[in-house]
């Protein structure tokens, strides 16, 4: 019982990872269009947040809260010196993030060096919990990603930006026409979900091996999530956490971790052949 339990909170743990990554994802790519491979650095740059801030002195919420406001600040001057002005070319798009992620990650190397950074967490002992002792650590991060997801769907649906980013995604040429600027609003999504990958970075820190090529492996994740579970779609968000976290979590308890994400990347495809549109087209925006 309490193998299962363990597990099933592990997959718990991914998933919510992978849901703040994605979210994150889901607002440039799903919301906007922009197929940014250097988010996978937002995540790099909230991690290293934390390990500087720690490295100085600093506590671990400290840095926690520098995580966003990092990969804010990167996100911002991505949009600014590069995204805003090809919005229009999807092919160069993909060609200048590229670029950006390898000048982050040659960059990062430069500032930190090559080796793994050590990130402690701000608790170290165990909860008990349905017949299982589990790291009280994991459930504070499921906590606080549960809570993001739900103040980003309120921010969304209750607020006035939220109404101007959805009147955005549904006609543009419309939404200026009613006075609202796009480019404005267009900078501060691709801010705002710079800053959630960077809080997802900052948070599994002490959980991952810190260096600078560790957004890669969560890039890929995250356009699975938001890919199977349908694009611009909150629910499908959470859906396609759960389909690609739970059955990487099952996965790798019985096999080695590469031919694990071999597994998810094939029923990643399949799920998108038999439901091309994602697994939750048209729910909630």
């Amino acid at each position: 019982m309490d193998f299962l339990v363990t597990t099933l909170l592990n997959a718990l743990t991914l998933i919510s990872i992978l849901m703040l990554v994605g979210l994150g994802l889901a607002i440039s790519f799903g919301l906007m269009n922009v197929t940014n491979l250097a988010h996978g650095e937002f995540v790099t740059v909230g991690a290293f947040a934390v390990y500087f801030v720690q490295s100085i002195g600093g506590s671990f919420w400290l840095g926690l809260l520098a995580a966003p406001l990092a990969g804010a600040v990167v996100g911002c001057v991505l949009e600014f010196a590069i995204i805003r002005h090809l919005y229009s070319r999807p092919v160069s798009t993909v060609l200048a993030t590229w670029g950006v992620s390898l000048i982050l990650q040659q960059g990062l190397e430069l500032t930190f060096g090559l080796g793994a950074k050590p990130v402690t967490p701000p608790i170290e002992g165990t909860f008990d919990l349905f017949f299982t002792v589990y790291p009280a650590y994991r459930l504070i991060l499921i906590a606080i990603a549960m809570l993001t997801l739900l103040g980003v769907v309120l921010l969304i649906s209750r607020t006035s930006f939220g109404l101007d980013i959805r009147t955005v995604i549904q006609n543009r040429e419309m939404a200026e026409g009613v006075g609202i600027n796009t480019r404005r609003t267009y900078a501060i999504a691709f801010t705002f979900g710079a800053a959630i990958a960077g809080l997802a970075g900052g948070l599994v820190a002490p959980l991952a091996i810190v260096l600078p090529q560790m957004g890669v492996n969560y890039l890929a994740n995250a356009f699975f999530v938001v890919i199977v579970g349908g694009v611009g779609s909150i629910g499908g968000l959470v859906a396609g956490s759960v389909f690609v976290g739970g059955l990487t979590s099952i996965l790798n308890y019985q096999i080695s971790p590469s031919l694990a994400q071999a597994i998810v990347l094939l029923a990643a495809i399949v799920a998108v052949r038999l439901r091309p549109n994602g697994l939750f087209n048209g729910a909630s925006r």
